[in-house]
């Protein structure tokens, strides 16, 4: 087992390296809020470590609500057919009542057995015997959630690795209107990639509009941009917009995003280089988007009053939600919203 593949931070990618260089564990629990990656590793290993004819003999996929950590075990303890290695699937380990006999099984291992466990929407407790004898004999690896901040590179990079680029305001359209679901995020990408004109290499912000069914002018990215501006007339077009058009408009996400946008804007006072680019690095977002977005409304927009936006936000939110028995429409809370923030 390489040493780095016991550090307790470790990232996919780097399982992915060691895997291909021939470092290989015994067991992979994979966990955590997000199921992309723990998907993606899953799958990666099995496609790496068994070729599809030693498959019906020597993988075997069972889910955690069927079985116990015992059949596991014996699953692990069965010896390959025609093959150097056997797999051992477990999918929704988190359903497992008791890792007891796991433990016991990590002590005495099987070698030509690989056990990879699936533990998605929740972690195992790291302070449990058996996360330290996973961590201690194979791979103990935690997918985060993703953040709204970290999706412009995750966008770029998965197309990058299809040899696509994209043209920075596609970025954002996607990742307003896909959010930080990873999975769902990938196969609007595979989509788009799909879509491409023959010979066409760069997402457009058209082929995103045609294929998700946003308007280009009118969307939260136009929206916050229009804020950052304070330009009255442009920011109630879009909100009129969003109230003719509610199948475009989702309250929470607008919120979500302009939460994020007036969080950055309060941490932008406080970053320490004042520079485009010292700012993106301190916020983890593109100068692009701090040249566009962050400056102006730096410049128009005090400490205080981005303050009570954010609170404002917070109570509309809130409201849209029913506290308090609010019925208003959730065009006409944007609506509310809109105006505390420009005035």
């Amino acid at each position: 087992m390489a040493a780095s593949s016991k550090q307790a931070a470790i990232t996919h990618e780097q399982i992915i390296r060691d895997v291909r260089a021939g470092q290989v564990a015994p067991i992979y629990y994979l966990m955590g809020e997000e199921a992309y990656y723990i998907d993606r590793l899953s799958d990666f290993l099995v496609d790496t470590l068994l070729k599809p004819e030693e498959r019906d003999f020597n993988l075997d996929l069972v889910y955690g609500a069927d079985v116990t950590a015992d059949q596991i075990v014996e699953l692990a303890r069965t010896y390959p057919m025609m093959a150097d290695r056997r797999i051992v699937l477990v999918r929704e380990a988190q359903s497992i009542r008791s890792l007891d006999a796991l433990d016991a099984y990590l002590h005495h291992l099987t070698s030509t057995t690989v056990l990879i466990m699936c533990h998605k929407h929740g972690v195992l407790d790291r302070r449990k015997a058996v996360a330290k004898t996973i961590q201690e004999v194979g791979v103990l690896y935690e997918s985060k959630r993703v953040f709204d901040g970290s999706l412009p590179s995750f966008i770029t990079n998965y197309l990058r690795k299809k040899q696509v680029g994209i043209v920075p305001e596609a970025v954002q359209m996607l990742a307003d209107h896909v959010g930080t679901d990873l999975c769902r995020m990938a196969s609007e990408l595979d989509k788009l990639v799909l879509a491409l004109p023959s010979g066409e290499k760069n997402v457009s912000q058209g082929l995103v509009e045609e294929l998700t069914g946003m308007s280009k002018d009118f969307n939260n990215f136009e929206l916050q941009s229009a804020l950052a501006r304070k330009d009255i007339f442009r920011a109630n077009q879009i909100v009129k917009y969003f109230q003719g058009n509610p199948r475009s408009f989702a309250l929470p996400a607008t919120l979500s995003n302009l939460f994020t946008f007036f969080s950055n804007i309060m941490l932008t006072y406080y970053s320490p280089d004042k520079t485009e680019n010292g700012i993106a690095g301190w916020l983890g977002i593109s100068p692009w988007k701090v040249r566009k977005d962050i400056m102006p409304a730096v410049r128009n927009y005090t400490g205080m009053k981005v303050m009570r936006i954010l609170s404002e936000i917070r109570k509309t939110d809130a409201a849209s939600k029913g506290v308090g028995g609010c019925k208003t429409s959730p065009g006409e809370l944007l609506q509310e919203l809109v105006f505390i923030i420009l005035h």
